[in-house]
């Protein structure tokens, strides 16, 4: 178990993490990836064996049951698995990341005690509902979905949109509006189970692209939520919601990166192999290029977004918006770009549904969106940059 290997003088490198979970998605994740993509299928039973494996928290400490690692062991995670299958490279994201991280960084050692342990062990899966139906971009303030007090805790009513493993979830990080709670916001994060009383996910969403990750509309029905259930402080929301958004970018980026791998992983023996004109389809200089700017887009969407991964675990307290943003900018563009090249090096084969260029294609263009859009994402570089003139 990788969390094993974390701790102590033997810690595990990121070379040798890389190559666990690359052994690990190709045994398991490969050989399904297709058929996940076609019938639109979470498959469920992959979560205990990432969980035997030791990767559902791997920036919880040991003492809490995580692998004890950090944001740049997270990233390539998310790389490997998104590799094999971007849709459940996301899934993965949303679960050790938007839901486990974040409960972990803001429970208190009670809550730790009650919900991480299903959350690592896999039997139980995870997920953050932040967006709802009419409050994306700006989210914090068109929020509407609200939990008011009553006595012993919060009758919750609205409901949450766009939500990754939303079908799925066992355990959801959510925000609600509380416009009763007091202090300086009117946001607390709580934490809600299946089975309670008023919660509910309807059916999951038919979307384009990574089919296999789960993702549904979350529905609250005069939703009793205990008081022990509150994440953080009442109407503390906005701190753990804006300071999630920084690691959830910064997380995502393995996403495009594997998917710009997996381009290159389709195109470089198609061009060895395939002949046009007497000779390898690769040996000419047109097709060198291609190769070559697929090449570079990915090396600098991973050296760059390595990079402020191993800022933010040198110096975790730091707030770096700007370049969690650009990274995941710079990746999820360039993902939508190799995609496009790898249809066109794989010429009508790559225009086949058969093919995976395809799925990578429709997977990528979720990084663009997904997360904040890449145009809020250019809005928060260039007011950290400049400064807010508002």
């Amino acid at each position: 178990m990788l969390e094993a290997a974390a701790t102590g003088a033997g810690s595990i490198s990121i070379e040798e993490l890389r190559a666990a979970i690359r052994t690990f998605a190709d045994r398991e994740l490969a050989p399904q990836a297709a058929e996940i993509d076609e019938l639109d299928r979470f498959p469920r039973s992959l979560w205990p064996e990432l969980g035997t494996l030791g990767v559902l928290g791997p920036t919880v400490p040991d003492a809490d049951g995580g692998a004890g690692l950090g944001f740049l062991a997270h990233l390539v995670i998310v790389e490997e698995l998104s590799r094999a299958s971007a849709s459940i490279g996301m899934s993965y994201a949303a679960h050790s990341n938007l839901c486990v991280h974040n409960l972990w960084r803001h429970a208190t050692p009670a809550q730790r005690a009650r919900w991480l342990p299903k959350l690592l062990s896999g039997e139980h899966v995870g997920a953050l509902a932040m967006s709802e139906p009419g409050a994306g971009s700006d989210v914090l303030g068109s929020m509407s979905c609200r939990a008011d007090r009553v006595e012993g805790g919060w009758r919750a009513n609205g409901s949450k949109m766009w939500i990754t493993n939303g079908p799925e979830a066992d355990v959801v990080v959510v925000y609600m509006r509380t416009d009763d709670a007091g202090g300086a916001s009117p946001i607390t994060a709580f934490v809600v189970e299946r089975g309670m009383d008023g919660f509910s996910a309807p059916q999951k969403l038919d979307k384009l692209g990574m089919r296999g990750s789960p993702t549904s509309e979350l529905l609250f029905d005069d939703c009793f939520i205990p008081d022990d259930h509150v994440l953080g402080d009442v109407g503390g929301g906005v701190r753990i919601l804006m300071s999630g958004l920084d690691t959830e970018r910064l997380v995502l980026c393995g996403g495009p990166i594997g998917i710009m791998q997996a381009g290159l992983d389709l195109v470089l023996p198609y061009v060895r192999e395939r002949r046009q004109f007497g000779v390898p389809i690769g040996s000419f200089q047109l097709m060198q290029g291609k190769v070559a700017d697929m090449f570079v887009a990915l090396g600098s969407a991973r050296g760059f977004a390595y990079r402020v991964a191993a800022q933010a675990d040198a110096e975790p307290d730091a707030r770096r918006s700007a370049d969690a943003a650009a990274a995941l900018l710079h990746a999820s563009e360039r993902a939508v770009d190799v995609a496009l090249e790898t249809i066109q090096a794989l010429g009508g084969a790559g225009y086949l549904n058969e093919s995976a260029a395809g799925r990578l294609l429709r997977d990528a263009k979720l990084y663009t969106i997904g997360a904040g859009t890449n145009e809020i994402r250019r809005m928060v570089i260039g007011r950290e940059l400049i400064g807010r003139l508002d």
